[in-house]
């Protein structure tokens, strides 16, 4: 029955489901794991490094961490070059807002206007979904820490912790009966993200070479005061 309703991302199926969001979607689930965790202190991430071929480069290699602006990092999980599009889109969106209003654009805000630029590909013809999940975490004067996921519907949701990638069922399982709300902290939040990357990656143990944690304490001007504007931890 998908054959006839999965050639073009603006036609329904009897059932009310577009095929190629949910394609694109499933496409994300084949891609290296990125979890997400806030803390009262924090907000956490670590993503998997995935080495597809050993002759590769590794200073050329595909990053999973962008910096946006100042106060927000985002982590991705999906085909990497329709994230370079979206990463150099959310940083187009932050440089206008600073420029207009000459503040960093809130955390939400930036969230939200991504999101509709990813919900319009579902629907016009000639275009496809972004086959890209993102993790946004970020901190702004209004909320403090936050940590947010959109998908390739444009969807977006906050959470307190989540994963996405390979294995993202079986770590969210985990979080739901490990995450302790209100009482985590960064360095607890550290040991948390390496027990379940651990057991989703298969690993008996973790290395600097296959996983990579990132926390965001305050601001990124006070953790990495002479990055430039785009991080390269790999």
């Amino acid at each position: 029955m998908a054959r006839r309703y999965d050639t073009r991302t603006t036609i329904f199926s009897p059932e009310g489901r577009l095929y190629q969001v949910e394609y694109a979607i499933e496409a994300i689930s084949h891609a290296g794991t990125c979890l997400g965790i806030l803390t009262n202190d924090g907000v956490l991430l670590a993503a998997e490094k995935r080495n597809v071929n050993k002759l590769l480069d590794e200073t050329c290699g595909s990053e999973k961490i962008y910096k946006l602006n100042d106060d927000m990092v985002c982590s991705v999980a999906g085909i990497t070059a329709d994230a370079n599009v979206l990463v150099s889109e959310l940083r187009s969106i932050s440089e206008r807002y600073r420029m207009q209003y000459g503040d960093s654009i809130p955390c939400e805000q930036l969230v939200s206007w991504l999101c509709d630029v990813k919900q319009a590909y579902t629907q016009y013809g000639g275009k496809r979904p972004f086959g890209v999940s993102i993790l946004y975490m970020g901190w702004d004067s209004h909320y403090g820490f936050q940590l947010y996921q959109s998908d390739p519907s444009g969807n977006y949701c906050g959470w307190k912790a989540t994963c996405i990638g390979t294995n993202s069922a079986a770590a969210i399982a985990s979080l739901k009966t490990e995450y302790k709300e209100g009482q985590m902290t960064l360095d607890e939040a550290k040991k948390l993200a390496v027990k379940i990357l651990s057991k989703t990656l298969d690993a008996t143990k973790l290395t600097a070479d296959k996983v990579g944690i990132y926390p965001l304490i305050n601001t990124l001007n006070k953790m990495f005061p002479n990055c430039g504007s785009r991080l390269n931890f790999w």
